[in-house]
């Protein structure tokens, strides 16, 4: 019999991977209840559309009720200037948390990424216990996410699975992609075990599929039973019959590649 969570709440849920991932949560749910700042489709037959700015705290607090758990992509996910990051992926992260606590939500996957790492190099091996080395604002912001949800979980007892997403996309768009793209069916499996494994506790896991080049070690998150199926491969001589890069481009250097050489952004 397939699991079924009474409503799950999806943030961010106009986004791309929001879209590729709101009629897979429909068959997790009794009720799907999907959000955004930005414009959404129309509610399906067992979906609420919910409009919320992360960053209002009324809004959040309403947006939390009767929910029994959250999947959060909601908020900025490319680096950029400070403050739109501030409002929507710090502020507004701890908005969702705190209202979980306030509403009874006992359960947050967390879209984290490997930006929160992206100053490693790609010839380094790392897991979770590596310290963290964010690549910008949007890498920073992950890490406050990530440490607010070890706060309430520690504090709370709210559990998250804090997924360090890599490039989840149809296909790998370039070279880096080809040991840290995630396809949608595999994210879609880890997200279904992040939902519904017993005790989780608080656990971060990489989200990459089962290439044949990889700098993520999940052993720390072997309590997920989560096993990646797809691999980049079928992509390979696509990718490598493209123009070469230059060894000292930081798409060829850094687990973050080009994240690491944004900015600065002038507050002028």
């Amino acid at each position: 019999m397939t699991q079924k969570l009474p409503r799950i709440l999806l943030t961010g849920a106009a986004g791309g991977l929001g879209k590729v991932l709101r009629p897979r949560l429909a068959a997790m749910c009794e009720r799907l209840r999907v959000s955004d700042v930005a414009a959404m489709d129309a509610a399906g037959a067992q979906e609420e559309v919910v409009p919320c700015d992360l960053g209002l705290w009324s809004a959040v607090e309403a947006l939390l009720r009767d929910v029994s758990a959250v999947v959060h992509l909601g908020g900025v996910s490319v680096e950029g200037p400070f403050e739109p990051i501030l409002n929507a992926n710090i502020v507004g992260v701890h908005h969702l948390y705190e209202a979980a606590r306030i509403h009874g939500t006992r359960r947050i996957v967390f879209a984290s990424s490997n930006h929160a790492v992206g100053f490693y190099r790609q010839s380094d091996r790392i897991d979770a216990r590596a310290p963290t080395r964010p690549d910008g604002n949007y890498g920073l912001s992950k890490v406050w996410g990530e440490q607010v949800s070890r706060f309430y979980f520690d504090r709370y007892g709210i559990e998250t699975v804090c997924i360090r997403i890599g490039s989840s996309f149809p296909k790998p768009a370039d070279r880096r992609m080809l040991a840290s793209w995630l396809s949608y069916d595999d994210l879609t499996a880890l997200i279904r075990a992040s939902l519904f494994t017993p005790d989780v506790g608080h656990t971060i896991v990489f989200g990459a599929s089962a290439n044949r080049d990889t700098w993520w070690d999940n052993r720390l998150a072997t309590q997920l039973g989560w096993t990646p199926k797809d691999t980049s491969e079928p992509w390979r001589a696509e990718v490598e019959s493209a123009p070469p890069v230059a060894a000292d481009d930081p798409m060829m250097i850094y687990q973050g590649g080009r994240f690491t050489a944004h900015g600065p952004f002038d507050k002028a």
